[in-house]
């Protein structure tokens, strides 16, 4: 009995793999007197319908048939599109990286690397219509300096680009990013007492991310961390800095002085 069980079961296994096959062998026949062309073109509209994977599979099969040529280069960089648009972006990064890599002086390495920013990007598709309670703090801070990082070498290397303002759009969205990460962390230390360590997180959010929102807070948690620390001089030093830039802030309404009766905490969201 456990024989047959076994038969049937192998029988119906290799039955699934003939399915299969025979769905790939489908496409690669109906293609087989195409023109690159028409390949292409048929990849084309399956793309601009949203039918990625049978985008996919079509650009693969041209670029198969037909490696050499600008077809099958569009082909590359269509896939890593169509890859990022299905939501697989290890498989997008994968396809745009490995054009640059094959064809590093391409005339649409504009577009490559904006592409690559997008990806790493990653952005939500319901941003805009989020944007106001959007948090960039709590995303992946390697992904935003690698995204950074992509849409900064497109500026540099191609200023004149079409894609240029809105990769310098993004960058200023990401700095923004970078910078409330760093944040989180010392409001983070700063609720733990770790005050020496807050204060570093601080002071490196002025010195890198001055053109942020929350350079305020940052000299507000220096004056805090330095008091806590018994470091007067550069509490009262950073103080005047506060004053300096920034006259109308609440944070300069607020007592910091050990004998408070409020917590610092309080003070912030």
């Amino acid at each position: 009995m456990k024989k047959i069980l076994l038969v049937i079961s192998l029988g119906l296994a290799l039955a699934g793999c003939a399915g299969t096959t025979g769905t790939i062998d489908k496409d690669a026949q109906i293609t087989q007197e195409w023109t690159v062309e028409r390949l292409y073109a048929e990849a084309h509209d399956e793309l601009n319908s949203s039918n990625y994977t049978r985008a996919i599979k079509l650009y693969e099969i041209l670029e198969s048939r037909f490696p050499n040529g600008r077809y099958a280069q569009q082909a590359q960089l269509d896939t890593a599109y169509a890859y990022y648009k299905d939501d697989e972006p290890e498989k997008a990064l994968a396809a745009v990286e490995r054009f640059q890599r094959i064809h590093p002086r391409h005339p649409n390495m504009d577009y490559a690397l904006y592409l690559k920013g997008l990806i790493l990007f990653n952005e939500d598709q319901s941003f805009l219509n989020r944007l106001a309670s959007q948090d960039w703090s709590d995303r992946d801070p390697k992904a935003n300096r690698d995204a950074y990082q992509a849409f900064s070498q497109l500026i540099e290397l191609y200023p004149n680009s079409r894609y240029a303002p809105d990769a310098a759009e993004r960058m200023t969205k990401l700095v923004d990013a970078l910078g409330g990460n760093e944040m989180a962390v010392a409001r983070y230390y700063m609720k733990r007492g770790a005050y020496l360590a807050a204060a570093n997180r601080a002071q490196k959010i002025v010195e890198r991310y001055q053109n942020t929102r929350f350079v305020e807070e940052s000299l507000a948690i220096m004056e805090a961390s330095y008091r806590k620390l018994n470091k007067p001089q550069l509490a009262d030093d950073t103080r005047r800095i506060l004053a300096q830039n920034f006259p109308n802030s609440p944070y300069l309404q607020k007592s910091w002085q050990e004998n408070s009766s409020i917590p610092w905490w309080r003070y912030w969201k």
